[in-house]
């Protein structure tokens, strides 16, 4: 069997699809499986670390602004489209694949059509309850849709095709144990740990407002650990502006900062607290891991969806929502101490969220791809 992923841009594309790759890959250690993504983007880091080739393809995302700089920009990407899609089909006469699986992001559309075109059974997974464009431009020609939620299937044209499989998430979320995972990272058994995080690119507002939080935790002699992902673009900046907020980094091991958190699973499972976005991706990892969290949904979402994620948890009283235009440093800070002070609070919440998650999506995929292989 000869598989090929593709995806990029955010770790919220990638995660899922490494996520069914790894479970093909125990069901056939013989399966020759490739990723296809976008030069410049995670999935240069992400994927070669999984343990799986990569082929990246020069690729840009379209803009939706109406000036002269953006039109410039999407005959741009027209063009790498149309080349990438070029340099697919060379790619799949080589590499023969039986199925082409997407999980979102503009690098997965040259691949997915191109595939549709030469005839190769395609499938797409929109993580999202509203189609994103990727998915939009991918459905018409693909031979099934996933989905993670029931409403999404009415925005398909076709929902023949449509099957709600829930979303994607490695074993690693679902099954490491606090225990072994406060060990490895060399905490005590009661030792309060946050972790924050704000996408793989990062999020210079609430940076800005993680490095404030920093300087209340030093003022209130640091009651608990924090580890922080800066994120790409915040990696460049944010260690000058928390040592302009007179926080000493080197004097202390109760902050951590890091531009991207890679051990992830074993993190989350360690923390008391999360604070992060909403993404569909995300959302599912914290509910899997069963870990209370503070959801600041990204304001540059196209459709909300992040607002329209961090509402399902809030509602249910599995996470707290703030939106990022009311997150203040001191109220996160007050909202972490609430948390860590309420252990009663957080099970509750811990079981709701594990309450939400569809165990059986990894393996739902699989068993469509094997599927489509056979066709």
């Amino acid at each position: 069997m000869n598989l090929i992923f593709t995806c990029g841009g955010t770790a919220g594309h990638i995660n899922p699809a490494i996520a069914v790759a790894n479970c093909i890959r125990e069901r056939y250690p013989d399966c020759r499986i490739l990723f296809i993504g976008a030069t410049g983007h995670m999935e240069e880091k992400l994927v070669p670390q999984a343990g799986y080739e990569l082929k990246c393809l020069p690729g840009s995302g379209l803009s939706r602004g109406k000036n002269l700089a953006a039109l410039k920009k999407n005959v741009n990407a027209v063009k790498c489209v149309l080349n990438a899609v070029k340099e697919c089909k060379k790619i799949f006469r080589e590499f023969e694949p039986d199925c082409i699986i997407g999980t979102g992001g503009y690098a997965s559309f040259p691949a997915l059509y191109a595939g549709a075109k030469m005839g190769i059974p395609t499938c797409v997974h929109e993580s999202n309850a509203v189609p994103g464009l990727t998915t939009k431009l991918a459905a018409s020609r693909a031979s099934r849709v996933l989905v993670a939620f029931e409403e999404s299937v009415q925005y398909y044209k076709h929902p023949e095709k449509v099957e709600v499989v829930g979303m994607p998430v490695r074993r690693e979320f679902i099954y490491t144990r606090r225990e072994d995972a406060r060990r490895e990272l060399g905490l005590s058994p009661e030792e309060p740990l946050v972790v924050s995080a704000f996408g793989s690119l990062g999020a210079k507002v609430m940076n800005q407002t993680v490095a404030e939080l920093f300087r209340l935790e030093q003022e209130n002699g640091f009651p608990f650990r924090h580890i922080h992902a800066t994120g790409s673009f915040g990696w460049e900046w944010m260690p000058d502006l928390v040592k302009e907020k007179g926080v000493d980094l080197s004097k202390t091991d109760r902050i951590e900062m890091r531009e991207y958190i890679y051990n992830m699973p074993t993190i989350m499972a360690a923390a008391d607290v999360i604070i992060s976005r909403s993404g569909a991706s995300t959302c599912n990892e914290i509910a899997a891991a069963g870990l209370p969290g503070i959801l600041i949904p990204s304001p540059n979402v196209t459709n909300h969806h992040q607002d329209k994620n961090a509402r399902v948890l809030a509602d249910r009283s599995a996470a707290i929502a703030i939106s990022e235009a009311d997150c203040t440093a001191q109220r996160l800070y007050d909202e972490i101490q609430g948390l860590l002070r309420d252990p009663e609070h957080r099970e509750n919440m811990a079981k709701r969220l594990r309450e939400m998650v569809r165990l059986d999506s990894t393996e739902r995929i699989c068993d469509i791809v094997e599927a489509l292989t056979r066709h």
